[in-house]
Protein backbone atom coordinates (compact mmCIF):
# COMPACT_ATOMS: atom_id res chain seq x y z
CA UNK A 1 0.00 0.00 0.00
CA UNK A 2 1.63 3.21 -0.96
CA UNK A 3 2.09 5.67 2.11
CA UNK A 4 0.48 9.37 0.77
CA UNK A 5 0.53 12.47 2.46
CA UNK A 6 -2.62 11.98 4.09
CA UNK A 7 -2.23 9.03 5.00
CA UNK A 8 1.30 9.51 6.50
CA UNK A 9 -0.74 12.68 8.64
CA UNK A 10 -3.66 10.14 9.53
CA UNK A 11 -0.83 7.67 11.31
CA UNK A 12 1.08 10.37 12.78
CA UNK A 13 -1.57 11.63 14.72
CA UNK A 14 -2.99 8.54 15.27
CA UNK A 15 0.08 7.25 17.09
CA UNK A 16 -0.05 10.57 19.27
CA UNK A 17 -3.28 9.72 20.81
CA UNK A 18 -3.32 6.78 23.12
CA UNK A 19 -7.11 7.81 23.76
CA UNK A 20 -7.80 4.88 20.76
CA UNK A 21 -10.63 7.34 19.18
CA UNK A 22 -13.18 6.98 16.66
CA UNK A 23 -12.49 7.97 13.11
CA UNK A 24 -14.69 10.86 13.90
CA UNK A 25 -12.16 11.96 17.02
CA UNK A 26 -9.44 11.82 14.79
CA UNK A 27 -10.55 13.28 11.71
CA UNK A 28 -11.08 16.64 14.61
CA UNK A 29 -7.57 16.52 15.07
CA UNK A 30 -6.22 15.76 11.93
CA UNK A 31 -8.47 18.82 10.55
CA UNK A 32 -6.06 20.93 12.31
CA UNK A 33 -2.72 19.92 10.31
CA UNK A 34 -5.15 19.60 6.94
CA UNK A 35 -7.88 21.79 6.96
CA UNK A 36 -9.35 20.14 3.69
CA UNK A 37 -9.58 16.96 4.19
CA UNK A 38 -12.97 15.62 4.43
CA UNK A 39 -14.38 12.90 6.71
CA UNK A 40 -14.90 9.87 4.57
CA UNK A 41 -11.34 10.71 3.49
CA UNK A 42 -10.48 9.78 7.28
CA UNK A 43 -12.83 7.14 7.53
CA UNK A 44 -11.39 5.52 3.98
CA UNK A 45 -7.59 5.93 4.76
CA UNK A 46 -8.35 4.54 8.26
CA UNK A 47 -10.54 1.49 6.97
CA UNK A 48 -7.33 0.73 4.31
CA UNK A 49 -4.54 0.85 6.71
CA UNK A 50 -6.36 -1.30 8.86
CA UNK A 51 -6.84 -4.22 6.06
CA UNK A 52 -3.43 -3.68 5.55
CA UNK A 53 -2.27 -4.14 9.00
CA UNK A 54 -0.81 -0.74 9.64
CA UNK A 55 -3.20 0.26 12.25
CA UNK A 56 -6.16 -1.98 14.42
CA UNK A 57 -9.12 -1.35 14.01
CA UNK A 58 -11.24 -2.45 17.28
CA UNK A 59 -14.82 -3.01 16.67
CA UNK A 60 -16.94 -4.21 19.73
CA UNK A 61 -20.51 -4.75 19.89
CA UNK A 62 -22.81 -1.96 20.16
CA UNK A 63 -20.15 0.64 20.07
CA UNK A 64 -18.48 2.76 17.25
CA UNK A 65 -15.53 1.86 15.93
CA UNK A 66 -12.42 2.82 17.07
CA UNK A 67 -8.81 2.47 16.13
CA UNK A 68 -5.33 1.76 18.07
CA UNK A 69 -1.66 2.85 16.11
CA UNK A 70 -0.14 0.11 18.50
CA UNK A 71 -0.52 -3.15 16.38
CA UNK A 72 1.86 -5.33 18.70
CA UNK A 73 -0.30 -8.14 20.62
CA UNK A 74 -1.81 -6.87 23.36
CA UNK A 75 -5.43 -6.71 25.18
CA UNK A 76 -7.49 -3.48 25.47
CA UNK A 77 -9.83 -2.79 28.73
CA UNK A 78 -13.27 -1.01 28.52
CA UNK A 79 -14.07 1.16 31.54
CA UNK A 80 -18.07 0.80 31.52
CA UNK A 81 -19.09 4.04 33.33
CA UNK A 82 -17.32 6.75 31.22
CA UNK A 83 -16.33 4.59 28.30
CA UNK A 84 -12.42 4.84 27.40
CA UNK A 85 -10.32 2.31 26.33
CA UNK A 86 -7.24 1.51 28.12
CA UNK A 87 -4.38 -0.73 26.37
CA UNK A 88 -3.15 -4.06 28.74
CA UNK A 89 0.47 -4.92 29.01
CA UNK A 90 0.38 -8.17 28.14
CA UNK A 91 2.27 -10.61 30.74
CA UNK A 92 5.08 -12.53 29.93
CA UNK A 93 4.09 -16.13 28.99
CA UNK A 94 1.52 -17.70 27.60
CA UNK A 95 -0.72 -15.32 25.98
CA UNK A 96 -4.77 -16.49 26.18
CA UNK A 97 -4.60 -17.23 22.51
CA UNK A 98 -2.34 -20.09 22.99
CA UNK A 99 -4.30 -21.26 26.32
CA UNK A 100 -7.37 -21.13 23.86
CA UNK A 101 -5.47 -22.75 21.08
CA UNK A 102 -4.43 -25.81 23.25
CA UNK A 103 -7.96 -25.88 24.58
CA UNK A 104 -9.88 -26.34 21.03
CA UNK A 105 -7.23 -27.72 18.47
CA UNK A 106 -7.57 -24.46 16.34
CA UNK A 107 -4.95 -22.58 15.22
CA UNK A 108 -5.77 -18.90 16.71
CA UNK A 109 -4.83 -15.99 13.61
CA UNK A 110 -6.38 -12.62 15.70
CA UNK A 111 -7.95 -11.96 18.84
CA UNK A 112 -10.32 -9.59 19.77
CA UNK A 113 -10.73 -9.99 23.56
CA UNK A 114 -11.51 -6.72 25.68
CA UNK A 115 -12.18 -6.57 29.17
CA UNK A 116 -14.78 -4.31 31.14
CA UNK A 117 -14.33 -2.34 34.61
CA UNK A 118 -14.30 0.61 36.13
CA UNK A 119 -10.81 2.94 35.20
CA UNK A 120 -9.59 4.35 38.48
CA UNK A 121 -10.11 8.29 37.68
CA UNK A 122 -14.28 6.90 37.79
CA UNK A 123 -13.18 4.89 40.83
CA UNK A 124 -11.60 7.94 42.58
CA UNK A 125 -14.80 10.11 41.28
CA UNK A 126 -17.10 7.32 42.91
CA UNK A 127 -15.09 7.53 45.88
CA UNK A 128 -14.92 11.44 46.38
CA UNK A 129 -18.69 11.45 45.66
CA UNK A 130 -19.64 9.07 48.42
CA UNK A 131 -17.08 10.70 50.81
CA UNK A 132 -18.88 14.36 50.10
CA UNK A 133 -22.09 13.16 51.04
CA UNK A 134 -21.74 10.81 53.84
Amino acid sequence: MRMTSQREIILEELRKLKSHPTADELYLVVKQRLPRISIATVYRNLEKMSEAGIIKKLEYSGRQKRFDAATHPHYHIHCIRCGRIADVKTIPGRRLNSMISDASGYEVIDDQVEFSGICPECRNRKNINQNTFS
